[in-house]
């Protein structure tokens, strides 16, 4: 079922005015923040919003604390998630940005199907490094009513997600699993007779949590906030080390995302991957070249002054992608 929970709203609700035009189209989050509206469901939101410097309602965006709370109220509002929260410290993300990356995958298998995005539990996405937050998977489930696969390999990533997934009753479209080898990403986690339609990621992008660290302190300075040299300054999402680092930063994490694909390339139709750095995109395109993909793309996204773009890889040739939309996506 597709259907949205009761008390959600639109699209359409949400764009009135429309100022994040850069945002997919379908993206309900593309007009202001109805603080009334979000305080309403989730009052706690209340102590974290005042004006801005322009006058209008907002929160600071600097202060995990609030944004983990306009991220409560926008799931519960806009998705009917109920009950969502995190562990200190961990990955708290922009909930626009997330729905955008979405939206932005249903159209690449829409783009594969002859313009229709393929909708309901019959579709499977396996999410890699799923996090404490759930997010995509509770999001992809919202709009598309997809299945999902999320994995990641923190105990206590997956221990939270799957609190999460318990309070809302959606046991049956999201199933989470531990990966328990650091190294691996769809090795032990990936049956062997499984198959997904989408397999998403958004990769740790940093080298080290001191490159993580330095990142921050520019966004800080960025918006024109006096450094403290005493304290090192909080990332305004959080994150623990294996959510922003990994040895070698985003291109050697998708380098061997792409080499652990090319060992089981019918499990999925679309592989795919945020790609933060641009910087990042030639090795990556020599890795696909190297793997074998018989064809990919690269898809923009932008999120204010941030640009970021999805990559996505298949190695079935045409006869297979037919045989594939004809047994999953059009019976």
């Amino acid at each position: 079922m597709n259907d949205k929970p009761r008390g959600a709203i639109t699209a359409k609700d949400m764009t009135a005015p429309a100022e994040k035009t850069n945002l997919h189209p379908r993206n309900p989050h593309r007009g202001r923040y109805d603080f009334k509206r979000l305080i309403e469901g989730s009052p706690e939101l209340a102590t974290f919003v005042s004006p801005n410097a322009y006058g209008d309602e907002s929160i600071n965006f600097a202060d995990p604390s609030a944004v983990k709370a306009l991220n409560r109220a926008l799931l519960n509002l806009v998705y009917g998630i109920k009950g969502w929260d995190i562990p200190a410290q961990y990955l708290c993300p922009p909930i626009p940005g997330r729905a955008d990356h979405l939206h932005f995958l249903a159209d690449l298998l829409g783009d594969s199907n002859g313009g229709i995005i393929p909708h309901g539990e019959s579709i499977r996405v396996l999410d890699i490094g799923v996090g404490a937050n759930c997010v995509y998977p509770l999001i992809g489930h919202r709009e598309y009513g997809w299945r999902f696969v999320g994995t990641d390999i923190d105990p206590v990533a997956i221990a939270n997600a799957q609190r999460i997934v318990d309070a809302n009753g959606l046991n049956e479209v999201i199933a989470l699993r531990l990966q328990v080898s650091p190294s691996a990403i769809f090795n032990g986690v990936v049956q062997a007779d499984e198959v997904f339609d989408l397999g998403m990621c958004n990769p740790p992008f940093h080298a080290s949590l001191a490159e993580a660290r330095s990142g921050t302190q520019r966004k800080w300075e960025n918006l024109g906030r006096e450094s403290n040299k005493k304290k090192i300054p909080v990332l305004n999402f959080g994150g623990q080390a294996v959510e922003l680092c990994c040895e070698g930063g985003e291109e050697a994490f998708v380098c061997r995302m792409i080499e652990e694909s090319a060992r089981n390339p019918s499990s999925c139709f679309w592989y795919t991957t945020l790609i933060s750095k641009s910087s990042s995109l030639p090795g990556v395109y020599r890795a696909l070249k190297y793997a074998g993909a018989l064809h990919n793309k690269t898809i923009e996204m932008a999120q204010g002054q941030k640009k970021s773009r999805i990559v996505a890889w298949t190695f079935l040739d045409e006869k297979q992608q037919h045989a594939w939309r004809i047994a999953r996506w059009n019976n």
